[in-house]
Parts: C-alpha cells; sequence; structure tokens
C-alpha cells in the first residue's frame, strides 16, 4: 500500500488532486477491499480475516497521491533562527473554530533505529493516517489509514530498520460488558506488508509488548491472554515473535493469578507481577537469569496498603535494578538490592516534586535522562553528552522550549519539537555529528505552524487550610488582563495533573476572550506523596473548594471579574462542573461537563465488573466514603446553574449513562439545560468531527450564558 506521489512545489496542496486513500486496516463492505477485522466472538476467539482476490494479493486498489516536499519541507539544513524568521514574516492565516478543532498535522514521530525514516500520525484533509516516511526524501511516504470508528491505532514502535510494530484496539460487547480489545500488528516498511501477531484465539488483551529486541533482528516478546473469563486461559503467557514471519515459540507459560511479566535487556524475562482478588494479596516473582527458576520476589497486602519493591530497570549487573519510590515523600529514583530488597542510593529526585519517568541508554540496559515536571514537563540528561547538546539546542531556540522527542540507536540522530504552551511549535531533525545545524521536518499546526498566541504561565494560591495550590493560568493575547470573563477547567483523573503545555481548548477559549485558570487541587498526582493524600475523602468538598479559591484569588488580583465566570471539565473535570453547578451555582454563571461523572455509586459498580474491581472500589471510596452525598445525580432540584452535558456514546471509561440519566433528572426537575451526545465520540477526542461539534457547542453556550464581550 505504498503511495506515489506527484512532483510538486512548496506552496502545493498536501494531496495530489483526484486521488483516494489507501486504507491498509478497514473493515469490509459494499465491495471494499483490503484487511478485515472482525471483531466478533465466536466461542469466545477473536480472529481476523484477510480479504484478497487472488494470492494474497489486495485488488482494486487506489494510490494516494501525497507531496513529500510539504511534509519535509524543500528548505535545506540552515540555521533555526533564520528559517524561522521567515516564518515569522509571513501573514499568519485568520483563526477560525476548524483552527483549533484540527488535530495535529503531525504527532509522536519515532526515529527508526538507523534515523533514517520516521513513523508519525499525520492528519491528511481530515483523516489521521500512520506514515513512514524517509528523512532524505527518498521514496514517498507509506501511509497507513486510521479513520475506521471502530478500531483505532494507538500506537507504533520500530522494530528493526524494516519492520515498524503497532498496537490496535476497538470495542466489542460480549454477555453484555462492552471491552477493548488489544491487538498488534506488524508493518514491513518497503512494502506495506502486515503481520498480526497473535491474534487467533486471543482473549481481550493480546496486545502487551514486553520487549523488543535491541541488536537488530525482528523479535518480540508478547503477552497474550487466550479468555476473556476468569479462568486458567485468562493468564496470559508470554511468546517470542518473529514479527517478519509472524511464528513464534512459547518463551513464557502462563501462571495463575500472574498478570504481567518484565524483561531485562537481552529478552530474559526476569519478574512477574500477580494479584490475587480473593486475598488481595500482589505478589512479585523475580530470577536472575533465565537458567534459574522463579521465586517470590516480594509480597504485599492491599488490605493494608503495603507496597512492593517494584523494579524499574534491571541493570546488567545481576541481583541489582533501579527502582521508583516515593519513601521520602515524592517518587525518585533508587538502587535497588534485588536479594535483600535494600533501597541503595538516590540516583535522581526533585525537591518537592515527583519524577515523571525514565529514558533508557542505548542498550537498554541503563538510564540516559529523567522526565519530571515543574511548571512544565523538562528532560533531565544523566548522560553528559546528550545534556550538552540539549542546553546547546536550547540557547539556540530562544524564548520557545525545546524536547528531544526521538532518537536513532546510536543517539546521535534526534527528532526535536520546539514550540511552546503558547505556540503549537514544529518538528526539527538534528545530527550531532553534522553541521550543527536543525532542518525543520514539519509543523505540528500546518495552519498556526510558529504562530504564537495565548501566553501561559504558572500561579500559586493558598487555600483555607494553608495547603498551596498550583494553577496554570491562559489569558487572552493582546488583551489587559483586568475584569476578564473566566473558564475553571479542572483536570481529569482526578490522579492527573496540568502543566504549562499546549492546550487546543484552553487556546480557543483564550482566543474568545476568556481567561482561563487549571488549578491542581489536592489529590493531584505529581506533588509528592502528602498532596495526593490530602485528596483522601475530598471529592467534591475541599477538591471543589480548591477550584473556587483559585477564583477567589484572581479576582482579588483584578484579573477577573467574579460574576462572570463558568466552570468546565472532562472525566473528572466533568464531574466537578456537575457538582459546581449542583452545589456552587451561585458562583458560577454556567458550566460544561463532557464524559462527566455524575453517580460515583454507578461507577463503582461498572469498574467493579473488571479485574482488580475490588481495588477500583476501594481507591474511589478513599476519595469519597460517602459517594452518595457528593453525586450530583441525586440532587437534581439543586442545580442552580445552567448547564451543557456533553458524552461520545462508545466512551468505555467514564459510560455514555452518567450523562444520560444527569440530563433526565435535570429534565424533570425542569432545570435549564442541553444535553448532546455524540454516536461515535469516545473518551479522549480521537475523531475530528467530534472535537469540532464540542467547540462549536460551547462556543454557542458560552455566549448565550457567559459572553466575553
Amino acid at each position: 500500500a505504498r503511495s506515489i506521489g506527484p512532483a510538486c512545489d512548496v506552496n502545493a496542496d498536501i494531496i495530489g488532486q483526484n486521488r483516494d486513500p489507501v486504507w491498509l486496516f478497514p473493515f469490509a463492505g459494499e465491495g471494499r477491499t483490503g484487511f478485515f477485522f472482525a471483531f466478533r466472538l465466536r466461542r469466545l476467539k477473536f480472529y481476523s480475516t484477510i480479504w484478497s482476490n487472488e494470492g494474497g494479493v489486495m485488488q482494486r486498489v487506489k494510490l494516494f497521491g501525497i507531496c513529500a516536499a510539504i511534509i519535509f519541507g524543500l528548505n535545506p539544513p540552515i540555521a533555526l533562527a533564520a528559517q524561522e524568521s521567515a516564518t515569522a514574516a509571513a501573514v499568519p492565516a485568520p483563526l477560525t473554530i476548524e483552527t483549533f478543532a484540527a488535530p495535529p498535522f503531525v504527532k509522536d514521530p519515532e526515529l527508526s533505529p538507523n534515523g533514517t525514516w520516521m513513523a508519525a500520525r499525520l492528519a491528511v484533509k481530515g483523516q489521521q493516517m500512520l506514515a513512514m516516511m524517509p528523512l532524505d526524501k527518498s521514496a514517498p511516504p507509506t501511509l497507513i489509514g486510521l479513520s475506521n470508528d471502530k478500531i483505532s491505532v494507538d500506537g507504533w514502535a520500530w522494530v528493526n530498520d524494516d519492520w515498524l510494530l503497532t498496537w490496535v484496539s476497538a470495542n466489542d460487547s460480549v454477555g453484555g460488558d462492552k471491552l477493548r480489545l488489544s491487538r498488534v500488528i506488524a508493518i514491513e516498511r518497503a512494502t506495506g506488508k502486515a503481520n498480526m501477531l497473535g491474534w487467533k484465539g486471543a482473549g481481550q488483551n493480546a496486545g502487551n509488548v514486553i520487549w523488543i529486541a535491541n541488536d537488530g533482528s525482528p523479535r518480540i516478546l508478547l503477552g497474550i491472554q487466550h479468555s476473556i473469563y476468569l479462568s486458567e486461559e485468562f493468564w496470559p503467557e508470554v511468546r517470542e515473535f518473529d514479527v517478519s514471519t509472524g511464528k513464534s515459540k512459547i518463551a513464557q507459560r502462563r501462571r495463575k493469578n500472574m498478570t504481567d511479566y518484565y524483561a531485562d535487556a537481552t529478552g530474559t524475562i526476569r519478574l512477574g507481577y500477580g494479584y490475587d482478588s480473593d486475598t488481595r494479596i500482589a505478589e512479585l516473582i523475580y530470577r536472575g537469569s533465565a537458567r534459574e527458576s522463579f521465586k517470590t520476589l516480594d509480597k504485599a497486602n492491599l488490605k493494608k496498603d503495603e507496597q512492593l519493591a517494584f523494579p524499574s530497570l534491571f541493570l546488567p549487573d545481576s541481583g541489582k535494578a533501579l527502582t521508583i519510590n516515593d519513601s521520602e515523600g515524592f517518587d525518585a529514583l533508587y538502587e535497588l538490592d534485588l536479594v535483600t530488597l535494600q533501597r541503595g542510593k538516590k540516583v535522581f529526585g526533585v525537591d518537592g516534586y515527583d519524577i515523571d519517568g525514565t529514558i533508557r541508554n542505548a542498550n537498554g540496559d541503563g538510564i540516559a535522562a529523567v522526565r519530571f515536571t515543574k511548571d512544565h514537563s523538562t528532560v533531565h540528561w544523566l548522560d553528559p553528552d546528550l545534556a550538552k547538546t540539549q542546553a546547546d539546542i536550547d540557547k539556540a531556540v530562544g524564548t520557545s522550549r525545546a524536547r528531544v522527542v526521538s532518537w536513532d540507536k546510536s543517539r546521535n540522530k534526534l527528532l526535536v519539537h520546539v514550540g511552546g504552551p503558547d505556540q503549537a511549535g514544529a518538528y526539527y531533525y538534528f545530527d550531532r555529528t553534522g553541521s550543527g545545524a536543525m532542518s525543520r521536518i514539519a509543523y505540528s499546526d500546518d495552519t498556526l505552524k510558529m504562530r504564537k498566541l495565548a501566553p501561559v504561565s504558572t500561579i500559586r494560591y493558598k487555600v483555607g487550610d494553608g495547603l498551596e495550590i498550583p494553577a496554570v493560568l491562559t489569558l487572552p493575547k493582546n488583551k489587559a488582563a483586568k475584569n476578564l470573563p473566566l473558564i475553571l477547567l479542572p483536570h481529569g483523573g482526578p490522579q492527573a495533573r496540568d502543566s504549562e503545555s499546549w492546550d487546543w481548548i484552553t487556546q480557543f477559549l483564550a482566543w474568545r476572550g476568556y481567561a482561563v485558570v487549571q488549578p491542581n487541587f489536592r489529590g493531584s498526582a505529581g506533588f509528592g506523596k502528602t498532596f495526593l493524600e490530602a485528596g483522601d475523602g475530598q471529592w467534591g468538598l475541599k477538591m471543589q473548594d480548591d477550584l473556587n479559591e483559585g477564583v477567589s484569588h484572581l479576582a482579588a488580583q483584578g484579573i477577573i471579574d467574579p460574576k462572570r465566570v463558568c466552570i468546565m471539565g472532562a472525566s473528572y473535570g466533568g464531574y466537578a462542573a456537575m457538582r459546581g453547578a449542583q452545589r456552587d451555582g451561585a458562583k458560577f454563571r454556567c458550566a460544561i461537563s463532557y464524559a462527566g461523572v455524575s453517580d460515583l455509586a454507578r461507577l463503582i459498580r461498572y469498574d467493579s465488573r473488571f479485574l482488580y474491581g475490588k481495588e477500583y472500589k476501594k481507591n474511589l471510596t478513599t476519595k469519597a466514603p460517602d459517594y452518595n452525598a457528593v453525586s450530583p445525580l441525586r440532587f437534581p432540584e439543586q442545580f442552580s446553574a445552567p448547564i451543557l452535558i456533553m458524552h461520545g456514546k462508545l466512551d468505555l471509561r467514564v459510560p455514555v449513562d452518567q450523562s444520560r440519566e444527569m440530563a433526565e433528572k435535570l429534565k424533570a426537575a425542569g432545570k435549564p439545560h442541553r444535553y448532546v451526545e455524540q454516536p461515535l465520540g469516545d473518551h479522549h477526542f480521537s475523531r475530528t468531527e467530534d472535537r469540532l461539534q464540542f467547540l462549536k457547542e460551547v462556543d454557542a453556550f458560552l455566549k448565550q450564558h457567559n459572553p466575553a464581550d
């Protein structure tokens, strides 16, 4: 399914005229040919079928014309500053709602091990595609369609220079339960050939890639379930696959209660994680080498909130590992002795903040960098050469922020994103052994380019009990920060956080003239154990107070008009918006909820149907012990602010019934509301059409209830 693109100049449209895309992964129908993913269960087996007219060759395939020069630009490798000064001089395109609703033009690019090819998600004429493309423009991209409403490509990684691994998933219903099924597919770069790995007879999850070979061979380790029911075959086995042939051999047989396995850099399975839902005992089993048998490394009684000594990375020295631990109050990286389970010296930590994760070295047996977030996401390179490269790039980009997002095996060829919370930015290629110049590969947003929009900063305020709340503040561009209308925008999770980063929703709202504040209320992640646990028992209570205090703080500063405030959010943020309209409606002109939770008891029942349901229930009841008392659904008559409720019908995280029933209760109570259900929408705004509809509904609702002018 290769594309053949016409020659074109830099101003040509990215799509060739009168050409249609090739979808490598469509469902069959209406005479279409290609790969058919049959997400139906027969005898509890998940299977796929390949349709072809003869000899495995797909017929009637139309070619997709794409101008590779536009993706990569025709610019020679020149200095970043000079390249972008020409861009800045160009007249910017006018902003529209469609500008903000459009998905990123390029997303999540990954360099091949030799650094000559890139895989990334592209947005082409409203369609999402996975593309493999050469950086030297020697061949047109191989394009893989992602537009099907029932299947999505969730991620990708290079196995070697010839094969790309893709994670795919789809919704299905079994016995009345909606499930998300996961699989992996290997795609050959040169031909577009696809091998489905471990699909035959698989259960819900056959997409757990445990290890990818680091020596250029086409080998991976894949964890596969063979039943969706709690039986012997429910527990996963691990198979080693040759992705080029699809052939496999057993690497680890299934063991009762063991759900996850972990391998070292050589591909030896060294660790297993298990959990007994009856006793609520979690267990780690470990072996030092492939010649040894597994032995229990550690156990934890989750009833008593005990924690496991969980290795994050196996070091070359047998019996040694690295672990992330919060014993000093914040997640930090430590050495770990796997024989004594004694924690050694701290490798890296950040005062006042948790670390987010690590980046491994080129061999996969050590740490090259640690990721953390203060006001914005940061990478601290432990590798001194890469630390110097990062410093040099930071100096070159000036007020923008540079983040290395991908690299080749040698770590000399880098992909760097340059942008900021007010700037969608662009991706650049940089060869550390070359001339020292960075060449632009693609803009993140082909309309906005390097344009800077609304400024974003971090503020802090103290609440009644003395806790300090960090919050992200976005202000309208070229408008005095005085008596502005405000959108209070709490994040989802709630064990998540907001930081200074590009956000299409906040930038849209600021473009419409609103200040936007995103408080990291108590219970948010990233600020240490004490801050996280301060949210225990406080759903809809002090967590809600923290949001209101943010409004009061901005009003005291004269930045916003406290009489023109709307609360808005998605997921947990949607719950907070409903709770705000119900509990504190006098403070808000309106409320907007997307995929929000209205009834915690219903959410507990929903989560309890899945594996580890007892843990979900315990976690939620810890956050909201009297969950009926803080569920907006129970008090429709108390709503005193008009509310817009939107929800995707295909949402598997928060079922659509949470919003449907809330709307029904509000209607019966005679309360002002608008309910919009998106028939193909999910929990994550995966479709452009859903993003656009959401922004249009929000825009109209705000103009009616909290106009900016």
